[in-house]
């Protein structure tokens, strides 16, 4: 007997083809069968008729920071309510293990450091996690038979380097016995389950002390003697940032991302090419890191985002304005001090040549202030600004662009929530993206689901990306579509059957009507732990989403059960090679 019926559906099974009308039947989390609509006998416990609604795999999201959020949140909202039953998570150097036994302010420093560098409400982190574990098997088994997706995590260099080198994990450099600890560390996390290595060489990330975090200070022996170690197991690969991940490439980058992933025999994944017309270098520049790989035997793959991602801004509260150079400084200072700062011209006009110079890199493009709208306002002088944008408000006024969005933001002792609008949501920017779509060595996603809560949503790209190619731009078809989002994700990271409808797969499965698919705009809710703030998008047009052949979600409600996998490398995971 079937668990669950689904009769009638339009089956789009993920591997690229022609969708078809067939009835999918489930039994003991796995597709027993397929067949053409109207001919499965067997019976089942329950059906549904699915006449006129797409059945498709679940999607898989290869860039999240979930690590700390599944513990409150099992469902991992919004994403598994956008048809996602696949995360995969310890990303860009940042895991929450392993933490060393002997020093429990390892994880107070921890939360800080993943409070400031990946946006995450501090007061969340600290109520809102057990924090009982110390190794990396430890914090896999925390989660085990509690979460209601499928989750993989790799093992983060930062938390490798604190744990063996303490504090002098901060601009220190290992001796090679704690190189050999480290190792050993890795090689246990890694027999644990872990999915790979991560680490960061960017210089955006600094920790709650604002110190560049732990993997900035690792050298090139270091990343390619972890990298080496990561071809040990089997089901792995590495994915690691880089400055030059935010706009373009510098040799030494291309070179050390080639490098790695050669040692490695694994792909290397990083996160995130943006597309813009107005730059047309910058696409072949960072396609360039997946060439020299290539012939160094290696694999280097782009994550990019299929949607333009709303990211609010703020004067009052770090964001993504802070790291223009220059800005820091200033946007760093107590309130009082920094209102001083702003109003005054001439720091203004220094702020603003600033914005505009080279060394500012994929920033310039939120240093367009006449182009922002203003969000939710605090005092009464700003009363029914809400909505409006900065230009026609500062021509009202006589004033410049950034004068005007200083004033107004002051009247609310910098509380003001300011929108960039995208300066890449052009036809030529999306034509760009379409072609750069086909390349073998560019993935969507880079969604960041679980981190920068209260700034950006990421999580619906898969709803909204459907809907923009069914009812609005079309640059891709259905089928081409849910393969980006399914099939071509769990390839690279070698998911072991998931990412199609294929009878003996586990039955990982998105229901969803055609005429409706999309995401809901994104609204600030209150409903972390301590009620901290987060942005969430709800879906439209999913109707049930079933992860390992438990329905999970029913019309965007949750249904209580956690029938998600911890995804272990080797176990879960087959290895991709590179050569």
């Amino acid at each position: 007997m079937l668990d669950h019926l689904i009769k009638g559906a339009t089956v789009v099974d993920g591997t690229g083809t022609p969708s078809y009308a067939a009835d999918v039947g489930i039994r003991d989390g796995r597709i027993a069968v397929v067949a053409p609509a109207g001919t499965v006998t067997e019976e089942a416990r329950t059906s549904e008729d699915a006449t006129g609604l797409v059945l498709a795999p679940g999607f898989v999201d290869p860039h999240t920071h979930y690590d700390a959020q599944l513990f409150w949140d099992p469902y991992a909202t919004p994403s598994l309510n956008h048809g996602v039953t696949t995360v995969a998570g310890g990303n860009c150097g940042f895991t929450l293990a392993p933490l060393h036994p002997d020093r429990p302010a390892d994880a107070d420093y921890t939360r800080r450091m993943m409070s400031k560098v990946e946006g995450m409400s501090l007061v969340a982190l600290e109520e809102g996690a057990p924090w009982t574990w110390h190794s990396f098997g430890d914090y896999l088994d925390a989660l085990e038979g509690r979460i209601a997706v499928n989750a993989g995590f790799m093992v983060g260099h930062c938390a490798l380097r604190r744990y063996v080198m303490g504090a002098d994990a901060v601009g220190g450099q290992p001796t090679p016995r704690q190189m050999d600890e480290m190792l050993a560390l890795f090689h246990e996390a890694m027999d644990a389950g872990a999915w790979g290595f991560s680490t960061t060489q960017s210089t955006t990330h600094s920790d709650g002390d604002g110190q560049p975090v732990a993997s900035r200070h690792a050298g090139r022996d270091e990343l390619l003697a972890l990298s080496r170690a990561v071809a040990v197991h089997e089901g792995t690969q590495i994915e690691a940032i880089v400055a030059g991940c935010l706009d373009q490439f510098d040799d030494d980058e291309i070179e050390l991302f080639a490098a790695m992933s050669a040692a490695a025999g694994r792909p290397l994944n990083w996160n995130v090419l943006t597309i813009d017309a107005a730059v047309p270098e910058r696409v072949p520049r960072q396609l360039a890191a997946a060439e020299r790989a290539r012939e160094a035997g290696g694999r280097v793959v782009a994550l990019t985002m299929p949607i333009l991602t709303p990211m609010n801004m703020s004067l009052g509260t770090f964001c993504a304005l802070n790291l223009i150079p220059g800005w820091g400084e200033i946007l760093g200072l107590p309130v009082p001090e920094r209102l001083e700062k702003l109003r005054d011209p001439d720091v203004r006009a220094e702020l603003l040549r600033r914005a505009g110079s080279k060394e500012a890199g994929v920033f310039r493009r939120l240093t367009d202030f006449g182009r922002y709208v203003i969000g939710d306002t605090y005092s009464p002088e700003n009363e029914g600004l809400t909505g409006r944008v900065v230009r026609d408000i500062a021509a009202e006024r006589g004033l410049e662009p950034f004068a005007c969005m200083v004033e107004i933001c002051a009247n609310d002792r910098l509380r003001t929530v300011l929108w960039p609008m995208p300066t890449d949501n052009d036809p030529a920017s999306w034509a760009l993206r379409a072609e750069t779509w086909q390349h073998e060595d560019v993935l969507l996603g880079g969604s960041d689901a679980g981190a920068h809560l209260d700034r950006m949503c990421g999580a619906p790209y898969t709803t909204r990306f459907l809907g923009d190619c069914l009812r609005g731009r079309k640059l891709v078809g259905l089928e081409q579509a849910v393969k980006m989002l399914t099939d071509d994700p769990a390839q690279l990271f070698g998911l072991r059957e998931r990412g199609r409808i294929e009878e003996g797969w586990h039955a990982d499965l998105v229901l969803f009507d055609p005429e409706r698919i999309d995401a809901g705009k994104a609204t600030l809710v209150h409903d972390l732990p301590g009620n901290s703030p987060r942005l969430d998008s709800r879906p439209i047009g999913i109707t049930a989403v079933w992860v390992n052949g438990v329905e999970t979600i029913r019309e965007d409600v949750v249904t209580g059960a956690v029938p998600g996998t911890v995804l272990r490398s080797g176990r879960d995971t087959r290895t991709v090679s590179t050569k």
